[in-house]
């Protein structure tokens, strides 16, 4: 009798159980079953495998560093860094955490208990809004999607106390257990702020309230993941008109120092029902809210006790067993603000010049094989095909680190415990610094130099708005890519990943967007209905697959399963140009970096939410999807993994 981790829909099957089988019946168990039966997540954290594996070393590596850096700041070489160190030092500094207590915290909330209503707000709406309050909305600045050489103000929604829209549907269990655990954890540590448990409690119930009142009008993941109907451009004024509860005539112009002409509305839903939200009636409600978010948001930053409280509700979501110990919760506080600095630092002392070198070989590689592809194209017409090679050829490429950090990270000065400073309160004041350096942008030429990831990070990405591509030097080791792997485990590796964010210029969202970034229609109709058929298939090929107790949600999931497709494709038909090639290696490795074993909390969460499909099924279908599969493993009707070559999506 078959095991019932064969002939499943995409070939996943039940890939917690860890059976080892065949790459015919299930690609990722043959490579993985056997790590994955002995493989342990870490307490600290909610998964392990490829990525997450990797960013454990990357974090060792750094720890150690930072050790020394604290016992000996001269070995230190950058101005920037030594503020990083001095961070890291005053986080780590439990001693004066604990005395401080929450201390450090009594200005800010004295300032936020003396709003009495609406109108105190809008008389401090500017200075509230430059101290990163928590209003019932948030402002960034962001180049225009339509025209990326200059920027615009977004004017967007808060955040949820749940990490979705769905999970507050009334049959949504995960939901309730979940705001069970954030109002027990709220009003815990409103205790520890003084406030008695009636006080607590009632604070917590108004602020769930306010909360549910937000829901009904902002999207879901699965509607956000179209990320251009994002852009909803308003003339200022029209804007004003659409909110006349806020003050923001009098707030935008002291921010950004001019009135702008227009402003973007990411969700115009929510601005056309804010009236119902900001009304006399519902101000205690707001207050509420207010004062449990921001007492919530400083626990990371206050004593080890609040440390560990008001992580609660956070390792609840991901299933994560126990807080970070304190040495590494002070380097990620370091890094989190000093990213670009501490990154630059790993790319520059771990990096190597040859590697950087082959890699770029590699990207320039695949965007030519992305070209040649694009010229035998048999559904595209030559106008479209024409347009796609010169988004191609204007692909800015970024490998490993960036040479010089921006400008802002030597404005950043840390305020030590010998100089009368607390970890709470320079935080604050980083925040600030880096929020009104986003606020200057507004009158600044864009800044195309600019990293989107810093070199440390375990990762890489695709900018639209940009029409660049970024892989840190963090995944540029193995079992992505590696001197030491022959070509074709590379190409499955890190040559997929490439390709796959090259991909992204043309998947459902990327392909709205020219060579320099601006989102512009540049395809003929025929052209992009040919394209929506075919991304149509993608949807219904993942839409339903059962994982982790629930099913894959197609549409959330489509932009990176398209990227993956092309991706995959392409690093296929680019290792096949090797006189060397082993398909069979090619797979294996594809496969490998995909490795994941998570908490069963953290695995529907990303279903929820995560735009990339699960790892084991982003190692499977798209293997299934390519005819070259079947011929290196010799995969017929009879094997698990096996997919009839009608019901095979390519779209790239």
């Amino acid at each position: 009798m078959k095991s019932n981790h064969l002939f499943v829909r995409g070939g996943a099957g039940d890939t917690t159980a860890a059976e080892v089988t065949r790459a015919q019946d299930n690609l990722y168990l043959s490579v993985n079953g056997e790590w994955a039966k002995t493989a342990e997540i870490p307490v600290d954290r909610s998964t392990t495998g490829g990525f997450a594996d990797l960013a454990v070393g990357v974090e060792e590596r750094l720890l150690a560093d930072f050790a020394k850096f604290r016992q000996d700041l001269t070995q230190v070489k950058t101005p920037e860094l030594q503020e990083a160190v001095k961070l890291n030092q005053l986080a780590l500094d439990f001693k004066k955490r604990d005395a401080d207590g929450t201390r450090p915290a009594a200005v800010m909330l004295n300032k936020l208990d003396k709003l009495q209503n609406w109108s105190d707000v809008n008389q401090h709406l500017a200075d509230l809004i430059k101290d990163g309050t928590a209003l019932p909305f948030s402002l960034g600045v962001e180049p225009d999607m339509k025209n990326t050489s200059v920027y615009l103000l977004y004017v967007d929604v808060p955040g949820l106390i749940l990490p979705d829209k769905t999970y507050y549907a009334a049959d949504n269990e995960s939901g309730q257990q979940l705001l069970a655990v954030w109002s027990e954890m709220a009003i815990a540590v409103l205790q520890k702020f003084g406030y008695d448990e009636t006080q607590a409690t009632q604070l917590v119930d108004q602020a769930k309230a306010f909360d549910a009142a937000i829901v009904p009008f902002v999207k879901n993941s699965e509607e956000l993941a179209d990320y251009t109907k994002q852009y909803n451009p308003y003339e200022f004024a029209d804007f004003l008109k659409l909110t006349p509860e806020i003050d923001f005539a009098t707030a935008i112009p002291e921010i950004l120092a001019s009135t702008p002409e227009k402003i973007v509305l990411t969700q115009p839903k929510y601005f056309e029902n804010l009236s119902k939200l900001v009304t006399s009636a519902t101000f205690n409600q707001y207050k509420s809210w207010l004062i449990v978010n921001e007492i919530l948001s400083t626990t990371g930053f206050l004593s080890e006790e609040l440390r560990q409280l008001g992580g609660t509700y956070g390792r609840a979501i991901s299933g994560q067993k126990e807080a970070a110990n304190q040495e590494k919760h002070a380097y990620r506080l370091a890094n989190g603000y000093f990213s670009d600095v501490v990154g630059q630092y790993y790319g520059a002392t771990y990096f190597g010049d040859t590697a950087r070198q082959d890699v770029t070989v590699m990207i320039k590689t695949m965007i030519n094989v992305y070209k040649k592809r694009l010229a035998n194209n048999a559904w595209l017409s030559q106008a479209t095909k024409d347009k796609a090679i010169v988004k191609l050829n204007n692909i800015v490429i970024k490998v490993g680190y960036p040479d010089q950090v921006r400008a802002i990270y030597s404005q950043l000065k840390i305020k030590t415990a010998a100089e009368g400073g607390d970890l709470l309160n320079n935080i604050l004041n980083l925040a600030k610094i880096f929020r009104l350096d986003n606020f200057a942008k507004i009158k600044q030429p864009v800044d195309r130099t600019r990293w989107a990831m810093p070199g440390n990070l375990v990762n890489a990405c695709y900018d639209p708005s940009f029409n660049d591509i970024t892989f840190p030097a963090a995944i540029l080791q193995a079992p992505f890519y590696s001197l030491g792997q022959t070509n074709s485990q590379n190409y499955g590796g890190i040559g997929a990943v490439i390709a796959h964010e090259i991909s992204h210029a043309f998947d459902n969202n990327g392909a709205k967007f020219d060579e320099q970034g601006n989102m512009v229609n540049w395809w003929t109709d025929a052209d992009y209905a040919a394209f929506e058929e075919r991304t149509q298939a993608m949807i219904q090929e993942f839409d339903g697959i059962s994982y982790a107790g629930s099913q894959v949600n197609g549409k959330l999931v489509i932009s990176e399963n398209v990227a993956d497709g092309g991706g995959l494709s392409c690093a296929l038909e680019a290792a096949k140009e090797d006189d060397d090639v082993d398909l069979k290696a090619f797979f294996n490795n594809w496969a490998k970096v995909w490795r994941i074993k998570a908490t069963n909390e953290y695995r529907q969460l990303l279903l929820s939410i995560d735009v990339h499909a699960p790892g084991p099924l982003r190692a499977n279908v798209q293997a299934q999807n390519m005819d070259d599969f079947y011929q290196a493993f010799d995969v017929t009707e009879q094997d698990g993994m096996w997919l009839a070559p009608e019901d095979r999506v390519n779209i790239w």
